[in-house]
């Protein structure tokens, strides 16, 4: 299968970011796909994946190439899950040895959109904020069909949900000697700096507001899509398609825009997504971008991480990124093609749901308290949340639906990861971070001497 194109992004200095999903999910995918989708979930896993890839298709000699492309990793032949399921442990690992008291929990009620609920495979939710669009609702939808897919297999359990784009908690505000245990808050991202507890976010299921259907759709999309132009014969730019006007770090890249004076590599379009609604989401389908050889993700409120691309020197690393890709083909389309087959088989739908059922089984093991149905929990169920919505948002549910209980197990939780593994991750990070600056002078370097 022809890769989907390779990917640019912008990092901070200074910062190991983890999640802002990916994260792994985190997250998550859908952002390779789209600049418009945002997928906090999987960056854990992207930033994984690129380092491979980079050790694979950049670095000679490398002896991940046989693992990497093998034609079926062991871990699923085993029915083990994927590597990036290790962040759960990493994510609860705050609470190891104190456990998540009521108390503890009740904290987090200031984080949370809502409260969620499940005894004896039945949901309840109480709601305390307005999320953004319907972010809350596909949450709630996605957690209901687990519940389908393993009946009687999630354990009671109790947890508050945020449905921001930030992290919320903050690891500096829970250290020291006489700090108390952090709050445990749900959320879709995170990162180095903070605690929260990453769950998959809620365009796995459909974002009726933007036209982005359930992943399960958007995989065969993307993979259809995908085949109609050869990646040597696409646009050589960079290509960033989105609102610029959600934060600085979006205004500020349409800076890096191709001018008269400056040709940095790239094609920056905004994206106005109240005409596009009027219009039938005809120029937005995910399907139908594949069409450039690079994509540059700048979220809205968070950063992913591929390429990287210092915030203060974006056009000139963008510019130099391009150059390096289409000077170097086969490592690029290398990274392209191992992208697209990370996403259609690590990130399949199965592995989504199997990354909910092991988080919330690992965190119920925490709760030191029996859950309780609170005074203004409402219980919901599939077909009446579904029968709730109408246009997009009812089609997307209807779409996504849990129809019967799965007859395979999850996956197999892996082990914690090793300290010195976890350090060795971050280290060839930093690594990897330094090779592709250096690259970079050398290349600068040429230009002014050349």
């Amino acid at each position: 299968m022809e890769n989907i194109g390779a990917f640019l992004g912008f990092w901070e200095r200074g910062t190991k970011k983890r999640i802002n999903f990916e994260e792994t999910a985190s997250r998550s995918v859908k952002r390779w796909a789209s600049t418009t989708v945002f997928l906090s979930f999987f960056i854990t896993l992207f930033i994984g994946s690129f380092l491979y890839w980079v050790n694979v298709s950049v670095f000679p000699g490398s002896l991940l190439r046989e693992e990497i492309f093998a034609s079926k990793s062991l871990e699923e032949s085993l029915g083990e899950c994927p590597e990036y399921f290790r962040w759960i442990h990493k994510d609860l690992e705050p609470w190891k040895h104190t456990g998540i008291s009521r108390e503890m929990l009740e904290r987090a009620k200031a984080h949370a959109q809502f409260r969620l609920v499940i005894i004896n495979g039945d949901a309840y939710v109480e709601k305390y904020k307005n999320a953004y669009q319907t972010r809350d609702v596909f949450t709630v939808w996605g957690i209901l069909q687990l519940l389908r897919l393993y009946p009687g297999k999630v354990p009671d359990l109790e947890l508050m949900f945020s449905c921001g784009d930030r992290p919320v908690v903050k690891k500096r505000d829970y250290e020291g000697a006489n700090s108390t245990s952090p709050p445990p808050v749900f959320h879709y991202c995170g990162d180095q700096e903070s605690l929260d507890i990453v769950f998959p976010d809620w365009t796995f299921w459909g974002w009726a507001e933007t036209n982005i259907r359930p992943w399960n759709s958007i995989l065969e999309d993307i993979k259809e899509g995908n085949k109609r132009t050869k990646w040597i014969n696409r646009a050589p730019y960079a290509y960033w398609k989105g609102n610029p006007y959600v934060s600085i770090a979006r205004e500020d890249l349409m800076k890096c825009n191709v001018t008269d004076k400056y040709q940095w590599k790239t094609r920056l379009y905004v994206q106005d997504w109240h005409k596009e609604k009027k219009q039938g989401y005809k120029k937005s389908k995910l399907a139908d971008q594949c069409t450039h050889r690079y994509k540059i993700y700048v979220e809205g409120q968070a950063w992913s991480h591929y390429w990287p691309v210092r915030t203060a020197r974006k056009c000139r690393d963008i510019k130099f990124a391009v150059e390096w890709g289409n000077t170097h083909t086969r490592q690029a389309r290398a990274i392209g093609r191992a992208g697209s087959r990370y996403m259609q088989e690590k990130l399949k739908m199965k592995y989504v749901y199997d990354y909910m059922f092991h988080l919330l089984i690992e965190y119920a093991k925490l709760l030191k308290f029996e859950p309780r149905i609170p005074n203004e929990g409402k219980k919901v169920c599939a077909q009446k949340l579904a029968s709730s919505q109408n246009g997009l948002g009812k089609r997307f549910m209807v779409e996504s639906m849990v129809n019967s209980s799965s007859e395979a197990l999850p996956c197999t939780m892996p082990s914690p990861f090793e300290p010195l593994s976890l350090e060795a991750f971050f280290e060839n990070n930093e690594m990897i971070k330094r090779q592709v600056e250096m690259w970079e002078k050398d290349f600068w370097e040429s230009l002014k001497f050349g």
